[in-house]
């Protein structure tokens, strides 16, 4: 018998091998090396008793594609191993995996913190629709001092929240500050890593226990299908709080056979398992299989672009730093960023590529530069292998009151960029040329429009 106390520890894989290789389940009888396409509604069961396993559980095939599809599966176990987590859920949209991902956790009656700094879109959600469901948010006014979670805990309160990488303002959290702190106080902390994707940020590394993305931005990469996944830790210990995940403990069926609770059959997986089938299940958030294909094609060449995004975002901000117009630039990958130290904590690799800058010249100032540039694409979204640029004050942020934009740094004369994977010299030429526009120039154009049927840079990519 062989001693395996004298075995060598298991070859650790590198992320881009993961990401090419993680998820793979295989083409029974075909031998296609990609996960197939399954558009399917349902699947066959081969006769009565087939059926009644497929439902009891017994057998684990699939069933329906709004529970479960092979596509959607091969994603899903490839976006758990990289985010080492136990389990993921695909869902419709990033909005779908915020809500999946706080539902799972929270009830009518309950009350949960929140770092000020979040996407405006999970803001509304959370004051407007969970507000409506009897959930309470607090905001946090010093994310950073764990000493501003802990006393604004209560009796109900039962998750903390923050988003890895804040769109627009690039104000970081202390992601295992706040993780020790939820724990400590015998709650889950719950994180949107959309913006560094698991190549850039691994939050279960420092303690996170709820992880979702928008799968919309980095993951598919392209600007091409509109997703979200939830991916659960399964290192929370729901079974040590009854009183406060009372859902968890109570039978899986309760008017069937099956009387066996959440944690009794699934342990520390339990919170994955009620999200998964009760909350998403129910709910009905499920992605489509051609979007899970898209992103399944995404996530394959993950690090080669978002090296390539970091890259060319630290060398924009440099540049945009130096330019008199500039009033601030909030990327934490610069040095005379307030949150360097937490960027070089948390992000080795690159601290993303969206982030804003103010013109000091207020909105008319950000009106002329957002209509001069050629090669950066007007559009709400981020995470695109093009780059992007928006006026949030007129735009994602124009329903807040003016004084709430002034109190989170949303100044009339800030513009957001997400950073593309294009020759970073041809997008400093575009903003150089932009600039020179604003300061009353005359500028050529970057490049002639092309007159036989095809398009101008201008005329937005």
């Amino acid at each position: 018998m062989t001693d395996i106390s004298t075995l060598a520890p298991p070859h650790e894989f590198g992320f881009s091998t993961e990401q090419v290789h993680a998820g793979y389940l295989g083409e029974a009888g075909h031998g296609a090396r990609i996960t197939p396409l399954y558009l399917s509604a349902g699947f066959i069961f081969d006769d009565f008793e087939h059926a009644r396993a497929r439902f009891a559980g017994t057998d684990l095939g699939y069933v329906y594609s709004r529970i479960n599809n092979p596509t959607n599966a091969a994603v899903e176990k490839a976006l758990a191993e990289l985010e080492h987590g136990v389990g993921a859920t695909l869902v419709g949209s990033g909005q779908a995996a915020a809500t999946v991902a706080l539902l799972s956790v929270l009830k009518a009656g309950d009350h949960f913190l929140s770092a000020p700094s979040i996407y405006e879109g999970t803001r509304a959600l959370f004051r407007g629709n969970f507000a409506r469901f009897g959930i309470e948010v607090e905001f946090v006014e010093n994310p950073n001092d764990p000493a501003d979670w802990h006393r604004r805990v209560r009796e109900n309160t039962r998750l903390f929240f923050g988003e890895a990488i804040p769109n627009p303002k690039n104000d970081l959290i202390d992601i295992e500050a706040i993780a020790t702190a939820a724990h400590e106080n015998g709650v889950p902390f719950a994180i949107d890593s959309t913006v560094p994707t698991p190549y850039l940020l691994r939050p279960i590394d420092y303690g996170a226990d709820i992880v979702f993305h928008s799968t919309s931005k980095f993951l598919a990469g392209h600007g091409n299908s509109i997703g979200g996944v939830v991916i659960d830790a399964g290192r929370f210990d729901w079974a040590a709080h009854p009183d406060k995940f009372p859902h968890l403990h109570q039978p899986i069926f309760e008017d069937g056979a099956e009387k066996t609770t959440w944690v009794e059959k699934f342990g520390a997986k339990a919170n994955f398992a009620f999200a998964r089938a009760v909350v998403a299940g129910r709910f009905g958030t499920s992605l489509s299989p051609f979007n899970a294909f898209l992103v399944q094609q995404g996530i394959e060449t993950l690090s080669l672009r978002v090296r390539q995004h970091a890259s060319n975002a630290l060398a924009v901000a440099s540049w945009l730093e130096q330019q008199p117009e500039v009033s601030s630039v909030d990327y934490p990958g610069l040095a005379s960023n307030a949150y360097h130290q937490l960027a070089r904590k948390y992000y080795p690799r690159g601290a993303g590529s969206v982030f804003a800058f103010t013109l000091a010249g207020g909105q008319d100032a950000a009106k002329i530069l957002y209509d001069a540039v050629e090669v950066f694409t007007r559009m709400t979204h981020i995470g695109d292998v093009r780059s992007l640029i928006l006026h949030p004050p007129t735009t994602t942020h124009s329903k807040l009151s003016q004084a709430e934009r002034d109190k989170a740094g949303i100044h009339p004369g800030l513009i957001r960029l997400s950073v593309g994977i294009e020759d970073v010299d041809d997008l400093i030429a575009d903003l150089d040329r932009a600039f020179r526009v604003l300061r009353g120039e005359n500028p050529p154009a970057l490049r002639a429009a092309v007159t036989d049927g095809g398009f101008t840079p201008a005329d937005g990519l």
